[in-house]
């Protein structure tokens, strides 16, 4: 009986990761978008300023017609099922992305201004704090799958906020 059961575990085991059990990788024209909806804020992450490898950040008041130019970046397994600073778990096959003064939750499209990638993703997340003088975002992995930077890292992005606008407190 013991035996049985011992093969049958090892057979388990050895199928884990097996391509037959693991969905394909996903690909720019199967990433879906997140959908902007209205949200309450986030009880954590929106305090009004905090501090961060020795810089100071004031969350803004308002997502309200934010738009800015810079790098944008990418992060995945290292961080997943880590909580956010929304205290979400981070999941990298989600559509959500790190962004250091939006109220957490905003929306925002980013646009990869080298090849024209578009994605809406849901912001729930303080970062990047890697080289804060250029970047302005960083992206789940998913998301930069659609957006088309998994294998450079980074790219020049557009970041605007999309309606619903957000609020760091409750109205």
């Amino acid at each position: 009986m013991i035996p049985g059961i011992l093969a049958i575990a090892a057979a388990g085991c050895t199928m884990v990761g097996s391509p037959e059990l693991v969905d394909p990788p996903p690909t720019a024209a199967t990433v879906a978008d997140a959908v902007p909806r209205p949200e309450p804020p986030s009880a954590y992450g929106n305090m009004m300023e905090y501090q961060q490898s020795g810089r100071s950040y004031r969350v803004l008041d308002s997502s309200y017609y934010y738009d800015e130019r810079g790098i944008g970046s990418w992060y995945g397994e290292e961080f997943q099922g880590r909580p956010t600073s929304s205290q979400e778990p981070f999941d990298m096959n989600l559509m959500t992305a790190a962004h250091r003064t939006l109220p957490i939750p905003s929306y925002v499209e980013v646009t990869n201004l080298a090849n024209g990638r578009k994605a809406i993703v849901r912001v729930n997340d303080r970062g990047p704090f890697h080289d804060p003088d250029r970047r302005i975002i960083d992206v789940s992995f998913a998301a930069a799958v659609k957006l088309g930077i998994v294998g450079s890292g980074t790219a020049p992005v557009r970041v605007r906020a999309v309606e619903p606008w957000q609020s760091r407190t409750a109205p």
